[in-house]
């Protein structure tokens, strides 16, 4: 059996399309992907995403999208897309040994952080470690935090933090001439009076509270030269080192940059594979937002019926032609 509408991920820009499919009665299959809810299930108090006047749990906003999917007529597959054939149609896409067969791919996989990887790093993550700023900076206006990171996105979140909170201290594990980010965000970090530098160094260890209170209270940094360990006090520790697109099962199948991001038309959700949509982080590497995801999968969602009603329009004129050119000996038959 092949589906109408196929969509992979189940983060902001998965959900968005399965409810935007399903209400035009195209009755999508979701498969859920390792981590159900995406980025936004690591994530506590969640006040940017419109339409909730209180703050409300990253897991619950994914728990109330996932279930209006489901009332719409979505149906939730739970497994991980580990290939895909979009050599020929229908789309064919495996998780372990199950296929599922599309004319439509909705590819909605997301980006994960690149993290530190250090144990009390995923301990207080959503207690004041965080790789977003512009997610959670808010909630630390007028404290001390700290950016993990030398490129573009290090440097852009630090700016930004700094109109907001009291200090920034930025931590790069080399010095001060091996900063990858451009130079115009060099400049603008470097003559803020709000941001210092601590070069040659790495988070050796997220300090904090453990209970009800948990929250992060400081850091202590390692100098990679020395090995000399150094405390700071501080309420925030936002990593800063990047995002990888979860596109590695879909290497050969389609066009991506060379960070791995899908390519899109711009203004739309179409990729080069005709039929194949991509939405959210997945082909995001600038916004990065649960509501830029959203919007985008609705786009996505939209692209796809338009794509499917044009696909079985020329069909249908196809099938026309045909009859009309028979024999009128056999169109009597």
């Amino acid at each position: 059996m092949s589906h109408d509408v196929l969509i992979l991920g189940s983060g902001p820009a998965g959900y968005t399309a399965a409810i935007y499919a399903a209400r035009a009665g195209l009755e999508p299959v979701l498969i859920s992907g390792y981590q159900p809810g995406g980025q936004l299930t690591i994530t506590t108090e969640v006040e940017n995403y419109p339409g909730f006047r209180d703050p409300i749990q990253g897991p619950e906003l994914m728990e109330i999208m996932r279930d209006q999917a489901k009332t719409c007529g979505t149906e939730m597959i739970a497994g991980e897309a580990e290939r895909v054939d979009f050599k020929s149609r229908p789309f064919k896409v495996w998780t372990g040994d199950q296929l599922y067969e599309a004319h439509t791919v909705i590819v909605a996989t997301g980006a994960t952080a690149k993290l530190l990887g250090i144990a009390s790093e995923n301990k207080f993550m959503g207690f004041g470690v965080s790789a977003c700023a512009t997610c959670d900076g808010p909630f630390f206006k007028g404290k001390r935090v700290m950016v993990v990171g030398g490129g573009d996105t290090a440097m852009e979140e630090a700016n930004y933090l700094a109109r907001l909170v009291e200090k920034v201290t930025v931590v790069h594990r080399r010095g001060r001439d091996t900063l990858r980010a451009s130079k115009i965000m060099q400049d603008r970090a470097f003559k803020n009076s709000k941001i210092q530098f601590v070069w040659d160094s790495v988070v050796d260890e997220v300090l904090g509270t453990d209970g009800p209170s948990q929250r992060v209270t400081g850091a202590r940094l390692r100098n990679v030269k020395t090995g000399a360990l150094t405390p700071h006090d501080l309420e925030a520790v936002f990593v800063a080192i990047g995002h990888q697109p979860n596109t590695a099962f879909l290497k050969g199948q389609i066009p991506m940059d060379e960070r791995g991001y899908i390519l899109v038309e711009p203004g739309t959700a179409r990729t080069r594979v005709p039929g194949v949509f991509a939405a959210g982080d997945v082909q995001d590497s600038v916004y990065r937002q649960a509501v830029t995801a959203a919007g985008s999968g609705c786009m996505a969602a939209m692209d796809a019926e338009r794509w499917l009603a044009h696909e079985r329009h020329v069909a249908e004129g196809h099938a026309a032609e045909a009859h009309a050119d028979k024999p009128a000996g056999a169109r009597r038959s």
